[in-house]
């Protein structure tokens, strides 16, 4: 669409034809791409067991939520190829390619062997195809948002742009509605092979996003630079070898990507995985309440998008921001009353406590899968974390034997059964239960983290796309965006799962979040200009 329609559309005050094409084309694609991404974070437990069979099922799902990691580390190695790609040879054949990656990576997943037929063969595999997954979407979300952004007219560029933004919560609704249908298969089906049709669904979406994508025009902006000469020769170069473009490469990055991607993971990800692992809500229960949150609280994502082209995206982002580091621990403190009121109480009754050697305690966490955590430390921390159990250590002399306190019973001897039949007496539910669960209010503190990750993720993608010139545009935002999402969002699930199996407390692995919003408002509030009134196709 011509820069001329698009003021043709502003003028109506409406969305033109050709523009509803170009959002919908773009968004439908996308959300397909983020289906992929999010299906393995979805089932992040029950692929650790297929998959990492080999070691403890604490360790197992640290691996998970490693191997899920994974895919995000590598996503700003994909944000450099692909975006130079994008910058030298334009938008849409750039993330044409992308998808077709991403579609057939998640596709071999669904036909993957598991640990028991090929040992160390399967979990190496599929480390290797979720770093595809990562090189895929490093390319795609940059190239979708400058896409629509390049269509979008001036004083709409943030409600334009807002529906790529949804597409993130739409992808993992619609992984979650997938799995949650999948889930019906009646005994162990699900988890013995249920599991891999979601997976197997994606060659169909692939199909139908291919087809879209290859409908789609080229960006007029990148086309009127081309034909002016002004298209970059050395993209990599000019984005970060030059300071001036460097300098809003790394505010950028540390000023409001950060922020973005945690609250975004900790609203998405973290808390399902602190409903499932820590408080015990059965699997199915939890995606649904999830399931709502989002139905809810998508509107959001569009209404900031639109408010930051009245308001400015610096003031909504800074809100969400701010919001993010006062409410993430109470947020989480209410999920545990609302959801599994029995943890709580019997927290206050019957407080735990392992007392022993410090040097015996390591911390939950292997990536080779060569160290031995076999101390009676090691034992009870992991038989604590997988019951969701909190705790606290008290140090006790060098070399004397661990022990456990459970309220008044005190055991020197710790094993699976007498640790477990101490915690049932002290009232430690096994399971949430499903009767002392308040839905509404549960519902409720998701719609509120939800609403928390709308505010930062919303004006996202027109900020970056303001904040760089057209000739460099998709190499110098795909880099800080994935590498804020990818290293620094990606690893949150897992450095968080790690510190609460390490400490005891259930909620020590929210500072992580909390420190990184911290810091993310204060550079934001000191380094970043305000982008809303720029002009995009003169930049």
């Amino acid at each position: 669409m011509s820069n001329s329609m698009a003021s043709q559309a502003a003028a109506g005050g409406g969305i033109s034809r050709d523009e509803r094409k170009v959002i919908f084309a773009s968004s439908l694609g996308t959300v397909f791409e983020w289906y992929d991404f999010f299906l393995y974070g979805a089932l992040a437990a029950v692929i650790g067991k297929q998959f990492f069979s080999g070691v403890n099922d604490t360790t197992a799902f640290i691996f998970a939520l490693l191997t899920f990691a994974a895919g995000f580390l590598v996503r700003p190695f994909g944000a450099l190829v692909f975006g130079r790609l994008g910058d030298l040879v334009g938008r849409k054949y750039t993330f044409l390619a992308t998808i077709v990656i991403m579609g057939l990576s998640t596709f071999l997943v669904g036909l993957l062997p598991g640990y028991a037929s090929i040992g160390i063969a399967a979990p190496v595999l599929l480390v290797l195809l979720r770093m595809l997954q990562g090189l895929a979407i490093g390319g795609e979300y940059g190239g979708a948002a400058i896409y629509v952004a390049e269509h979008a007219p001036d004083h709409k560029r943030g409600a334009y742009t807002s529906w790529i933004q949804v597409t993130a919560g739409a992808g993992l609704l619609l992984s979650l509605l997938v799995i949650l249908a999948c889930r019906q298969l009646t005994g162990d089906a699900f988890n013995e092979w249920g599991w891999r049709l979601p997976f197997l669904l994606s060659v169909l979406l692939l199909a139908i996003s291919t087809w879209i994508r290859l409908s789609m025009r080229e960006s007029p902006a990148f086309l009127k630079m081309k034909s002016e000469g002004r298209q970059s020769k050395a993209p990599l170069t000019e984005s970060f070898g030059n300071w001036k473009n460097l300098r809003l490469v790394l505010i950028s990055l540390f000023g409001f990507n950060g922020g973005q991607a945690v609250t975004f993971y900790c609203a998405q990800f973290y808390s399902l995985f602190f409903l499932t692992q820590i408080l015990k809500v059965d699997p199915q229960t939890a995606n649904l309440l999830l399931i709502a949150s989002l139905i809810l609280t998508t509107p959001l994502f569009l209404y900031f998008g639109h408010l930051s082209d009245r308001v400015g995206r610096k003031p909504v982002l800074l809100a969400g921001l701010a919001l993010a580091v006062l409410l993430t621990f109470p947020a989480f403190r209410w999920l545990t009353a609302f959801a599994n009121p029995d943890v709580a109480a019997a927290q206050q009754r019957s407080p735990v406590v392992v007392v022993a050697d410090p040097a015996s305690c390591h911390f939950q966490f292997d990536p080779i899968g060569k160290a031995k955590l076999n101390t009676p430390c090691d034992k009870a921390q992991a038989l604590l974390a997988k019951n969701g159990v909190p705790y606290r250590k008290q140090a006790a002399e060098p070399g004397a034997p661990t022990a456990v306190q459970v309220g008044d019973i005190r055991l020197a001897n710790v094993d699976k059964a007498s640790l477990e039949a101490a915690l049932h007496q002290a009232g430690y539910p096994a399971k949430a239960d499903p009767d002392k669960i308040n839905y509404p209010m549960v519902t409720l503190v998701l719609v509120l983290l939800s609403a928390i990750s709308a505010l930062t993720y919303g004006p996202l993608a027109a900020m970056m796309v303001e904040l760089f010139p057209t000739r460099i545009r998709y190499t110098s935002m795909s880099l800080p965006y994935h590498l804020g999402n990818g290293w620094i969002g990606g690893l949150m699930p897992t450095v968080a799962f790690s510190l609460v199996v390490y400490t005891g407390d259930i909620l020590y692995g929210l500072w992580y979040p909390v420190i990184v919003c911290a810091a993310s408002f204060v550079i934001s509030l000191l380094f970043l200009r305000e982008t809303y009134q720029t002009d995009i196709h003169r930049h």
